[in-house]
């Protein structure tokens, strides 16, 4: 591992706070942004356009996602064509599937005709990326599509084989680039780059581990403790 400016991927981060977005995308290794609409109703936005558009005159030069509200596949085409309008770094991001468990894909590839950049998110399975390869394979206009790692692995599952099917499949296509979503250990940003993953996308908690990357075991068993004692330090002793 090395140190988080010279990692061989994309590192994008997830908000929907104005302020965290900007203090992010001002740092250089910051490639990309994306939020969601749980990101957005914990903060607090009431008017997705407004947020949008105005956070768009201050990022310009990265990818920045923004994902569509409908289940209904004529609406969700309706306000993908909308959000991308919105500025030229704009990627729509469209679940593979719906709520009903219905293909997403025949919308999407009607965007992606219309030269509309598209990051195909809630990717769960290797089925999945099979019905991307099949309905997609051919699409010139570029999409992304993102690997719902962190939470695969949340159910027991190890992600590693669906994330390697995922940058295989997918190996020749120039236009395509794969994500690894929700890294919740720096040992997953080293999986993401051995298994050759495009983009990465890390939150608060594991950038705040970086610092730790490179340190000898042995000093840090001996922080360890010193840590405990100090913590300790006003607890009656027994």
């Amino acid at each position: 591992m090395k140190k988080i400016e010279d990692l061989k991927v994309q590192i994008f981060a997830d908000g929907a706070d104005k302020l965290e977005m900007l203090d992010m995308y001002s740092k250089p290794y910051i490639k990309g942004m994306t939020t969601n609409p749980t990101l957005m109703k914990k903060v607090g936005i009431t008017d997705y356009r407004a947020f949008s558009k105005d956070i768009l005159t201050q990022i310009k030069d990265k990818p920045l996602s923004f994902e569509v509200f409908s289940d209904d596949f004529e609406e969700m085409e309706r306000q993908a064509i909308e959000i991308a309008s919105w500025g030229e770094n704009v990627y729509v991001k469209i679940p593979v599937i719906n709520s009903r468990n219905e293909s997403n894909l025949e919308v999407i590839r009607r965007l992606l005709e219309k030269n509309i950049k598209v990051n195909i998110t809630c990717v769960f399975t290797k089925t999945h990326i099979d019905s991307i390869y099949a309905e997609l394979n051919g699409q010139t206009t570029p999409f992304i599509v993102s690997v719902f790692a962190g939470s695969i692995a949340d159910t027991g599952v190890e992600p590693y084989d669906t994330v390697k099917h995922a940058v295989d499949t997918f190996a020749m296509g120039a236009n395509v680039e794969i994500l690894w979503a929700g890294v919740k250990e720096i040992m997953a940003i080293k999986y993401a780059i051995d298994y050759k993953c495009h983009i990465i996308t890390v939150p608060d908690a594991v950038f705040d581990r970086f610092s730790r990357i490179g340190l000898n075991l042995e000093e840090m068993a001996c922080n360890k403790v010193k840590s405990f004692n100090n913590e300790a330090e006003n607890i009656r002793i027994i």
